[in-house]
């Protein structure tokens, strides 16, 4: 890369934190959705509406429309007179909370870490973390939403039903036992699937839990899903599960071989443990693609600082490339792992073998 290639990578760069930034001060403040809820309006509207005072309001709809964003009836009005649109070809992206489109948690999850930076500098230069608390409701309801199109769609209506062993399993009620279900929208996804399979989430993050069990309430599944505050590696079944599932939880884990053992007691001898996690390169690949780029900003901003915030950590990082996962399944009991022919565009799904 020359030095103006690289000079234009940098300003795009910058282009786009400003506008990510600026889509979730709108996603925030409700504007997208007020705009998709009752049709073209003025900045006086959306200021009362929205409760933004309006000198705000008119630079964040101008911003938005010279973005793309959103569209004016005229700019060439008198600002108070313009009126501005959210396109309907927006709305699956900025509003629709279950669209496979839905691109706005994404906002809420970048800026929840240039929160930190003060903290991510620190922890860079003592070798110290971030916790996953630190990063507070923000980090914790983006990282839910932006999993959640996936959870509540194809994971029960494509993916699950590929794997015919697990189909048939939880189709003629089996048990689920999903270790780090964080809101749980997982483990809800699963239970509207199969109405008859009975789902046992479980997490260490207390707000998380809390998420889950009002989620599976508004559901209605709480009837069949449970969610339970401990550590994967602590549960102690009555019975063993049928499925056990670790949802791009494992290379957030300090002691990840620890929780694949707890997983490894918990599935029946006929069972399945399924881990999904992101898909990167097999290898280190030098310069990468846009997966391996997005994948290295997580892990630089989220899970290793918040990995390495727990004492003992083996430090993973998002990048956790199918080796290592094969490596921490081995030392904790498995014979090995098979990668599944699932496609997804971001994730990769194993079967960890018995």
């Amino acid at each position: 890369m020359q030095a103006e290639e690289l000079a234009e990578r940098v300003f795009a760069s910058v282009l786009g934190a400003f506008e990510t930034v600026s889509i979730h001060l709108g996603d925030q403040l409700g504007v997208y959705r007020y705009l998709h809820d009752h049709g073209a309006a003025g900045e006086a509207e959306v200021a009362e509406a929205c409760g933004m005072a309006p000198r705000y309001a008119r630079e964040w709809l101008e911003q938005q429309t010279v973005a793309g964003i959103l569209e004016v009836d005229d700019p060439a009005l008198p600002a108070e007179e313009r009126r501005y649109t959210l396109p309907a070809d927006h709305a699956p992206v900025l509003v629709d909370r279950d669209h496979l489109l839905h691109s706005a948690p994404f906002a809420r999850l970048f800026t929840a870490c240039a929160v930190q930076v003060p903290a991510l500098t620190e922890a860079y230069r003592t070798g110290g973390g971030v916790g996953w608390s630190t990063y507070g409701e923000l980090m914790r309801t983006a990282q839910a939403d932006a999993n959640r199109p996936l959870f509540l769609g194809p994971l029960g209506s494509e993916l699950l039903p590929a794997l015919p062993d697990v189909h048939a399993r939880l189709s003629d009620g089996g048990s689920v036992a999903d270790l780090g279900c964080g809101e749980g929208w997982s483990s809800i996804g699963i239970a509207r699937a199969y109405p008859d399979a009975r789902v046992d989430g479980y997490d260490i993050d207390p707000d998380s839990v809390e998420a889950a069990r009002r989620n599976a309430g508004g559901a209605g599944v709480d009837g069949r899903v449970t969610f339970t505050l401990v550590d994967g590696a602590a549960v102690e079944p009555e019975t063993p599960y049928d499925l056990v599932t670790l949802f791009e939880c494992v290379h957030d884990m300090p002691d990840p071989v620890s929780v694949l053992a707890g997983a490894r007691r918990l599935v029946a001898a006929d069972g399945t443990v399924l881990v999904m996690d992101e898909k990167v390169a097999e290898e280190f690949p030098g310069a990468g693609d846009e997966i391996e780029r997005i994948m290295y900003g997580y892990s630089l901003l989220v899970c290793l600082p918040d990995g390495l915030s727990h004492p003992g950590s083996v430090g993973t990082g998002t990048v956790m490339r199918p080796s290592t996962l094969a490596s921490y399944a081995v030392d904790a009991g498995f014979s090995g792992i098979e990668v599944l022919p699932l496609e997804h565009d971001v994730f990769r799904f194993y079967r960890l073998r018995l």
